[in-house]
């Protein structure tokens, strides 16, 4: 069995913060995938880069897939971190990705639709999601798949910490939507620091997505 990475956008007016994004057409959000959420909270991260976070913030309290928000962090550049509720309006397709045993990798808007890069077992994990956006009138698109051996034979470019690391997050249900292990439960299987286990899963996660969707010329040093 070979896994995949795949590149996939999707678009409706009622997924999470897509009407936000339509009023405030020059931000860019991605999700925090490495926050270190409880997973029983209902809370999200995302960062958010906005001109005005105003506009942004505006976008927020007319968006109806959104409940509460808070700014947890702004930077100099533009750039902020949001702590997001969704309402039960919202529709949210990581659940979705997850309850197939899928993992997604990384999540920003384009324009009012979202790429989302999903990390699966098989290709053939890819049709629940198909399935369900079929079923809830969401515009889907595959836009790059990628075949690679499994995470748990491959190098990838990965360390053997960042390895054992990732695996034990997949395990545990820390990638689930919504999550099923903290960040510190990681860290405790590992024997390790919350600190070393979120820096060997934000390395890892980032050394798989160069490694599944850059050329050689492309790759960072």
């Amino acid at each position: 069995m070979t896994d995949i990475t795949a590149v996939v956008r999707v678009e409706h007016p009622d997924i999470v913060l897509t009407k936000t994004v339509a009023h405030d057409r020059s931000s860019n959000v991605e999700s925090v995938l490495e926050a270190g959420t409880d997973p029983t909270s209902g809370k999200f991260f995302y960062r958010v880069q906005s001109p005005d976070f105003t506009q942004f913030e505006d976008g927020l309290r007319n968006d109806h897939t959104i409940g509460e928000f808070e700014r947890v962090i702004e930077t100099r550049d533009e750039k902020a971190i949001y702590r997001f509720e969704y309402t039960d309006e919202a529709k949210i397709v990581s659940p979705i990705i997850s309850a197939a045993n899928g993992v997604i990798l990384d999540m920003e808007n384009d324009g009012t639709g979202w790429i989302l890069t999903v990390w699966m077992p098989d290709r053939t994990n890819l049709a629940p999601v198909w399935d369900y956006a079929e079923q809830n009138d969401i515009a889907i698109e595959l836009l790059r798949v990628n075949d690679y051996a499994s995470l748990g034979d491959t190098d990838a470019g990965l360390t053997e910490s960042q390895r054992e690391a990732l695996l034990v997050a997949l395990e545990t249900g820390y990638f689930d939507d919504p999550r099923n292990a903290t960040l510190s439960e990681v860290a405790a299987t590992l024997d390790i620091s919350e600190p070393a286990a979120s820096g060997l899963l934000r390395r890892g996660t980032k050394r798989l997505i160069v490694s599944s969707l850059m050329d050689d010329s492309e790759q960072p040093d």
